[in-house]
């Protein structure tokens, strides 16, 4: 497997994958001009040239990072995929000297096996929510807040 930085091929991939999850009711929909926007924050990861996995760091603070949009394909789901895609996003996290990393999810059980504790949304600062009100959910989020410390 191979873990990269994403490029405006994947972005019909980023845009599919994450609208079935959120079909499903797993994850939160997302724009194909956000993944055109936003696409230096994407990271995917490639089996035999096919796109398995994809999430985002978005950066917020000088102190704080967002893991965002991150999905397996089904096949390779519980085979360490997310988890090495987490860890790469870490990484990317650590060697921009950025501390900490949050997720909103509905998947805080997969965080915490990833070191990630979970938070009440109210600990975030207002910062976090900017993009949020385009959501439709907003305000009352019901998403789960999980940090780590990098």
């Amino acid at each position: 497997m191979i873990i990269r930085k994403a490029v405006m091929d994947d972005v019909e991939y980023m845009h599919g994958i994450i609208n079935k999850y959120a079909e499903e009711r797993l994850m939160l929909a997302r724009s194909r001009s956000m993944f055109y926007e936003s696409l230096r924050d994407y990271t995917v990861v490639e089996h035999q040239g096919q796109v398995v996995g994809v999430g985002g760091l978005h950066i917020l603070w000088a102190d704080l990072g967002e893991i965002r949009s991150l999905a397996i394909a089904p096949d390779f789901v519980k085979q360490g995929v997310g988890r090495k895609l987490v860890q790469e996003l870490e990484k990317q996290a650590k060697d921009l000297r950025i501390p900490k990393v949050f997720a909103l999810t509905y998947q805080p059980g997969f965080f915490a096996k990833c070191g990630y504790t979970e938070i009440s949304n109210k600990d975030l600062p207002h910062k976090v929510w900017k993009e949020c009100i385009n959501c439709p959910k907003f305000p009352d989020c019901d998403e789960h807040a999980v940090i780590k410390e990098i």
